[in-house]
């Protein structure tokens, strides 16, 4: 193993620990009224999951010389909103998936009724986070703009607005313009904002700097939905921890299905490229930055 490969194993280790530590921080106990909900919202968050937006913004914080305590409130927002998303998403009305890290989704492990509760209540926690927590940065107008941000990041101009134009064109043949901007929301607004909120936790963030780590996230964010859409064809089941071959069984449409297996991989090394070009100005700090890009489209699951 290169040292490159081994220190960004060992950033991805030491950080997926600890906002897995500041979840069970902030997740409450499931023996604390009402029990049920928020067994399942720890069950949804605690255990699995490769926890890449939030070492995100461990790592865009790391380049501009953050405090890691700083940036755990904002990388657990972060987590939960992508966790409110997975567990709403795999619900009957939406993908209808019933394995999810590896283990039964939120619907199957408890009821559908207490899964959207569930995403629900996850949501929430994680904009009572932005505003609460003491050892974010305590500039006010900075904690605005990242509630802002995430808000933006999950709503209908993002994440939600993604997922109902993935709904809209299942069964559908797109071209890949509309395939991209399906994507950019549904997949890559949420990886952009927890660039940008790794980088808003810096009080002295530059205009021109925010513009960089902001193009990275936005080039990153689109490689990982197109390396997902690679695995759904080429990994399996146990690998991904979720159905293999879900997409095609749905006739949803993907990068490999509009423009083939080769071309698809092409263009995920092409954004790979273009987000390190994007950094190119940045010192060692951002090292993590870069090896987080090269292990987007290299990772199997």
């Amino acid at each position: 193993m290169s040292t490159a490969s081994s220190s960004l194993e060992a950033f991805l280790h030491t950080h997926q620990q600890r906002v897995s530590a500041a979840l069970d921080h902030w997740l409450p106990q499931g023996t604390v009224l009402p029990q049920r909900l928020h067994e399942a919202m720890r069950y949804s968050v605690l255990d699995g999951g490769k926890r890449v937006r939030p070492v995100l913004t461990y790592a865009a914080g790391h380049a501009l010389g953050v405090a890691a305590q700083q940036l755990d409130g904002p990388a657990c927002a972060l987590e939960l909103i992508h966790a409110y998303s997975l567990v709403h998403d795999d619900l009957p009305a939406m993908d209808n998936d019933e394995l999810r890290r590896g283990k039964p989704t939120c619907h199957i492990a408890f009821d559908e009724a207490t899964a959207i509760l569930t995403g629900d209540a996850l949501q929430a926690l994680a904009f009572y986070i932005l505003a609460h927590d003491p050892n974010m940065v305590p500039d006010a107008p900075l904690r605005l703009k990242m509630i802002e941000t995430l808000a933006d990041a999950s709503g209908s101009r993002g994440m939600a607005g993604g997922q109902a134009i993935d709904l809209a064109y299942t069964g559908h043949e797109l071209n890949l313009v509309e395939l991209e901007n399906m994507h950019i929301h549904k997949t890559g607004a949420l990886i952009r904002a927890a660039v940008k909120l790794g980088a808003l936790s810096d009080p002295d963030v530059e205009l021109d700097v925010l513009e960089k780590l902001d193009h990275y996230g936005k080039c990153i964010g689109l490689a990982f939905q197109i390396q997902d859409d690679i695995l759904d064809v080429e990994s399996d089941t146990q690998t991904l921890g979720k159905t293999q071959g879900a997409d095609v069984a749905r006739n949803k449409p993907t990068y490999p299905a509009i423009v083939g297996l080769k071309q698809a991989k092409d263009m995920a090394a092409d954004l790979v490229d273009q987000s390190l070009q994007s950094l190119q100005d940045f010192n060692h700090r951002a090292d993590p930055l870069r090896g987080i890009a090269q292990y987007i489209i290299t990772r199997q699951y």
